[in-house]
């Protein structure tokens, strides 16, 4: 049991970092590590993806309160963009959810694998936005909040791989994005991790120590490390160079990807 503890703790510190670094609540990194550990552990397969997705979003409540209240003390988080974006990050997130717990844990895995992949492509890519595009109206920010948070829950994710290259590619500053994004990761989390306890907890043969579809041991480990991690991330997201961190991450999505694919043959 102590090395279980021990590997969610250093997962939450890898964690914490990356939320603070990049405005991503750290799901991509969460999801296949806790897939990993739980195999490991020998918990029922049909299981595996339902829990890595809720106990990542429910780690996220976490770190994005932590980032992004370490990014609004720089004055990086457009709270604007936060207000007109939340309905659809609720509704969408929360469908998401209750979409997800009726999928095998294959067809998860497989979703999961190729948004990594999507991901990894989209961050070595640096595609510049017209100078003249803006946010959408209340409408658009609506329909962009449900498809943000409705692919966050399918993929345990805080929303930040997506609202960040959305927010830049309508001209927001890098950091600002980041910084909103944090905060973003918020209600995707909360309503996230609500659909899957409620989708979960009738669920057989789940381990001990579960609530729903969110294994409390893992959140415990992960979370305790990464609420201190992530105002370091804040700090480096500030004084490093972007462009080649998210060089770096997406080599580590490839990489985490082509694992994950092997494991479903």
């Amino acid at each position: 049991m102590l090395t279980i503890i021990l590997i969610y703790l250093g997962l939450g510190v890898a964690v914490g970092i990356l939320a603070g670094l990049l405005g991503v609540g750290g799901g991509l990194i969460i999801v296949p590590m806790v897939v990993f550990t739980l195999t490991w552990q020998g918990v029922p397969s049909q299981h595996l993806m339902h829990l890595a997705l809720g106990t990542s979003l429910a780690s996220i409540i976490f770190t994005s309160v932590s980032s992004f209240w370490a990014h609004h003390k720089r004055g990086a988080v457009h709270w604007e963009v936060v207000r007109r974006i939340v309905l659809g990050i609720l509704t969408g997130t929360f469908l998401g959810a209750c979409l997800a717990a009726r999928m095998s844990t294959n067809v998860l895995k497989g979703v999961f694998v190729v948004f990594l992949f999507y991901m990894g492509f989209q961050m070595l890519t640096n595609k510049k936005p017209k100078p003249t595009r803006g946010l959408p109206g209340r409408l658009g920010m609506f329909g962009v909040g449900n498809g943000i948070g409705a692919v966050s829950a399918l993929v345990g994710i805080g929303g930040g791989s997506l609202s960040v290259p959305f927010m830049v590619w309508c001209n927001v500053t890098v950091h600002e994005a980041i910084g909103t994004s944090a905060a973003i990761g918020f209600p995707i989390a909360v309503a996230g991790t609500v659909g899957y306890i409620v989708n979960g907890l009738g669920a057989a043969d789940l381990p001990a120590y579960c609530l729903g579809y969110v294994y409390l041991p893992a959140l415990a480990g992960i979370v305790a490390a990464s609420v201190f991690t992530a105002p370091l991330g804040v700090r480096l997201a500030h004084s490093l160079p972007v462009g080649k961190l998210k060089r770096i991450f997406a080599l580590l999505l490839f990489i985490m990807g082509t694992k994950m694919l092997i494991g479903l043959f």
